[in-house]
């Protein structure tokens, strides 16, 4: 198989997800009685329970206006499908604290190492592979294993929905950091440029061609984020029953409808200060998989950073992540469960 084909077999998108707070956050909001109907039964057709037990009380935490947490996940599947089995091909935590007008946003690299909590026989694996092994449970799980953190709701959406979400707002003006040739698009460093959905869906697409790999395809999906939230204060065009129905199959959350009109009434002002950073770590070969091993100190950074922006306290990061003495080990039968679920 071309390198050209792999790459779109199983790197298609890594930030669909860069939909999720464009729609959903605002997606509650009404306009009268009708309008409130209509929008509540589109927005239902998205929400599927994650099926855990949650660490905080999340209804709790949104009545009283206070911060939370949301584990975006992409994938480059089709057609969302409740049925979906397979990796997720991107992974975001957002925290968003209204009490500071403050959201946050950290890239977990797809391929970092990790212990699934009730799949350590599986076990060390890429964090991707926790939706396959046990669905958006699993994935949440994990995430909070690794960094000691609370994740309170989850979104997952594929590539067509951001590619429509851009499309529906009338675009995105971006300013790429370096120059490239992607799929039919030119993009010219420091030139600022209006991207459609599709544009703007090939921007952050590209991995090969960037010196930094996919740290810098991580960078390019929060600035298609960021622009997206940015833009989203003009509402109105996303605020229909049609649209909100061709995206619901595309999009699966545990963001109830309620939750989402709280989202969408409490929560909205802290997107307009935004901060990021991502997980940076080394590869390494375990079981045959080249897996980024995070160091300590660096998960540590990152479990104070979200902690903050949840007016958490201090506290040590999470364990679930494997260390440097896993590299070059290897197990078949671990190695051969990890294939299954989608290597």
């Amino acid at each position: 198989m071309r390198r050209e084909d792999v790459v779109k077999k199983h790197h298609l998108i890594r930030n669909t997800i860069l939909v999720v707070l464009g729609v959903l956050i605002i997606s509650g909001v009404v306009y009268g009685a009708r309008k409130y109907l209509a929008l509540k039964n589109a927005v239902g057709d998205a929400y599927q329970s994650a099926g855990i037990k949650k660490d905080r009380d999340v209804n709790n935490q949104m009545s009283k206006k206070q911060p939370i947490s949301i584990l975006l996940m992409g994938t480059d599947t089709g057609a969302m499908g409740r049925d979906y089995k397979g990796r997720t091909d991107s992974m975001m935590v957002v925290t968003i604290n209204p009490n500071k007008s403050k959201t946050t946003i950290t890239s977990i690299p797809r391929d970092t190492g990790v212990t699934i909590p009730g799949y350590e026989k599986q076990s060390p694996s890429k964090i991707n592979a926790a939706y396959a092994f046990g669905k958006a449970g699993t994935s949440m799980k994990t995430v909070q294993g690794l960094l000691n953190i609370p994740i309170d709701f989850y979104a997952m959406v594929n590539m067509g929905g951001m590619e429509k979400v851009v499309n529906e707002i009338g675009g995105i003006d971006l300013t790429p950091t370096l120059s490239f040739h992607f799929e039919g698009y030119t993009y010219t460093k420091g030139q600022k440029t209006h991207m459609n959905g599709r544009k703007a869906l090939e921007y952050s697409r590209m991995r090969y061609d960037d010196p930094q790999n996919d740290y810098g395809r991580q960078t390019r999906q929060r600035e298609v984020l960021m622009s997206i939230l940015h833009k989203s204060g003009s509402v109105s065009a996303l605020l229909n029953k049609d649209f909100i129905q061709s995206i619901s199959n595309e999009t699966q959350t545990d963001l109830s409808f309620g939750n989402l009109v709280d989202l969408a009434k409490d929560y909205r002002g802290a997107t307009k200060n935004v901060s990021e950073t991502h997980l940076q770590g080394h590869g390494q070969t375990v079981n045959g998989q080249s897996m980024e091993i995070m160091p300590k100190a660096e998960l540590q950074r990152v479990t104070d950073f979200i902690r903050s922006g949840l007016d958490l306290d201090h506290s040590e990061t999470g364990t679930a992540a494997i260390g440097d003495s896993a590299a070059n080990t290897s197990n078949n039968a671990v190695e051969n469960a990890n294939v299954n679920a989608g290597n």
